[in-house]
C-alpha cells in the first residue's frame, strides 16, 4: 500500500507497472462531474515520457481535447 498526497488543482497522472493494480483517490470536496479538468496523457505540448508502453486509457481521459500553445 502506498499513498501520495496531492494538492488541490495539480495535475496528476499514474502508471502502474504490475498487472491486475488497483488506484484509488480519494477527494477532498464532494465530485461534481462537471468540475473536471485534465489534459491527454499524450499531449505534445507537455511530452510526458511515462517509461513505459501505455496500454489502457480511460475514456473519459481520452476525451480531455489537447492544450492550446500559449499565445505571444
Amino acid at each position: 500500500f502506498c499513498a501520495v498526497y496531492i494538492s488541490a488543482g495539480f495535475a496528476h497522472g499514474f502508471v502502474t507497472l504490475e498487472d491486475h493494480t488497483t488506484v484509488s483517490y480519494q477527494m477532498s470536496t464532494g465530485y461534481k462531474p462537471e468540475a473536471a479538468r485534465g489534459f491527454r496523457y499524450d499531449d505534445p505540448a507537455v511530452s510526458i515520457d511515462w517509461g513505459v508502453e501505455v496500454e489502457v486509457i480511460s475514456e473519459k481521459d481520452l476525451s480531455y481535447p489537447p492544450l492550446e500553445a500559449p499565445s505571444i
